[in-house]
């Protein structure tokens, strides 16, 4: 029943995006980038998460202009009214990994729910790696 939305940074035409009917005046659409964007602003904010961490398609992405808050993160609709996201990340070292991982799923489903009204079915978190806060991302 998966309908996959592609990657936050693929081309705009081929987002899916959520609507919700019944405001009177049309209809409003969410495209896929906008929930990408608020799940890694809500992810920033989680201690114990240092970075999102993207695939070599966001980082081919990166390098034709794309943004990189959506980089990581990946967008499906299960259905009209339910999304998955999947988020990987990097996390600090020295913490309990599936405490915070708990935290990052219920912070990104919450947020998500609130500002766009579509309810969220899963968020999946895949660990990519863990490093001390203090260290840079290779490349910076």
């Amino acid at each position: 029943m998966k309908e996959p939305a592609g990657n936050a940074v693929a081309d705009p035409k081929e987002f899916s995006v959520a609507e919700a009917v019944g405001s009177g005046y049309g209809r409003i659409s969410i495209n896929n980038n906008v929930i990408a964007i608020i799940a890694h602003e809500t992810a920033r904010k989680v201690p114990g998460v240092v970075e999102l961490q993207g695939s070599l398609a966001d980082d081919l992405a990166g390098m034709i202009g794309k943004k990189s808050k959506d980089k990581g993160i990946r967008v499906e609709k299960e259905s009209e009214e339910l999304l998955t996201i999947d988020l990987t990340v990097v996390l600090e070292f020295g913490v309990r990994i599936p405490d915070i991982c708990v935290q990052l799923q219920a912070a990104v489903k919450d947020a998500v729910e609130e500002m766009t009204g579509q309810q969220v079915y899963a968020v999946n978190i895949v660990v990519q790696g863990i490093r001390s806060s203090s260290d840079k991302p290779e490349g910076e």
